[in-house]
């Protein structure tokens, strides 16, 4: 079900996508014709505002403003695109016989309800109202959603697997995708050398040093971190015993990872000058790089491989479907939008199909 609160602003966005310049007929009462159904300037504008709707950035905007405008032009060639899609699909629904029965539809309308706070009847009639809905209207967006569903799952998703060797050969490529580096916790005591125009005056960084090298001594005979860190560290991470973290290893500067690589939990570093003076870092906790093994993978990576051929023999089979359809536009700028968002979508598609293909075993070389 579409959402139950309308947001303040779709009065005006209707108004408009009623004047947009998009092309003088674009709202047209028939839009476009897919194999004899038609797409209406009503259905397409209840598109429109669904998409305006995610844009929080618009709901103050006037009717005349630029933003608005754009905003409009912007979406739509993806959503006519989706609108021509999501026709085919249902219509490929029905040749396989897929209908939406009397019993299915009441089990989710009664999911709807109860997941929407809605079970009360009054309610549930105001909410409808609210979204300019009848209960017949909400069946048929129900039962079009089903559709597409229930094709792109027989059709496409069921026919996909993934094979051992496909999943290995997405394990080697993306090894970072399966690891988890290593992690620091630490302390910090910082003694701040002060700075002016002229730079650093030698006097007080000398005096500095000799700070810091004085609380490593007292920290070497046992004096907890923490306390000299809350007492002379001038970071305001004091207020924590000078706790930080944790801090992802690959984010330290490498500098740091060396020293901090070579040390171990409880150790405290000698004097580092930084660019603030100087500091030591103790190492409260670490954690080593964990890289999951292929068979603890497998799950993941099966999902991830699955989901990026699903997609590309999605966009195949919509190719099918539209090579097999009759299209009749009735606008040539809606036309050209769509055409539009078909070109940049196969373009993408090449990409992802590329990108599938290395996760792929190749066949061996004879």
């Amino acid at each position: 079900m579409r959402r139950l609160l309308v947001m303040p602003a779709a009065g005006m966005v209707m108004a408009v996508l009623l004047v947009a310049p998009l092309g003088a007929e674009i709202f047209e009462q028939v839009l476009v014709k897919v194999n004899g159904e038609i797409i209406t300037k009503s259905d397409f504008e209840q598109r429109q505002v669904a998409e305006l709707r995610n844009r929080p950035e618009l709901g103050n905007v006037s009717p005349s403003s630029p933003q608005l405008r754009n905003a409009i032009n912007e979406i739509t060639p993806d959503l006519i695109l989706s609108a021509v899609d999501e026709l085919l699909l249902i219509q490929r629904g029905r040749e396989l016989g897929y209908v939406m029965g009397d019993d299915q539809f009441n089990s989710i309308l009664s999911g709807i309800k109860k997941q929407n706070n809605l079970e009360d009847e009054e309610k549930f009639q105001a909410a409808l109202k609210q979204e300019g809905m009848t209960l017949p209207d909400l069946r048929k967006s129900l039962e079009r959603s089903m559709l597409v569903t229930q094709v792109q799952r027989a059709e496409v998703n069921d026919k996909v697997s993934v094979n051992e060797e496909e999943a290995r050969t997405y394990y080697n490529a993306h090894p970072r995708e399966f690891t988890t580096p290593a992690e620091f916790t630490l302390r910090e005591l910082l003694i701040e050398v002060p700075t002016n125009d002229r730079g650093v005056n030698v006097a007080q960084d000398d005096e500095a040093r000799a700070k810091v090298e004085d609380l490593r001594k007292r920290l070497a005979g046992g004096e907890p971190f923490a306390r000299l860190a809350a007492d002379f560290s001038t970071s305001s991470s004091k207020a924590n015993g000078g706790l930080i973290g944790p801090i992802n290893h690959d984010e330290l500067d490498p500098r740091l990872q060396k020293v901090l690589d070579a040390m171990q939990v409880g150790d405290v570093t000698e004097p580092l000058r930084t660019q603030r003076g100087y500091q030591l870092l103790k190492i409260e906790a670490r954690t080593e790089t964990r890289v999951k093994t292929f068979e603890q993978a497998r799950g993941e990576i099966s999902n991830k491989v699955a989901d990026q051929k699903r997609q590309v023999e999605l966009l195949k089979y919509l190719d099918q479907l539209r090579e097999q359809a009759t299209v009749t536009w009735r606008n040539d700028d809606l036309k050209k939008a769509y055409e539009q968002a078909l070109e940049k979508r196969r373009k993408q598609q090449g990409t992802e199909a590329a990108s599938v293909a290395t996760a792929a075993p190749q066949p061996a070389q004879k």
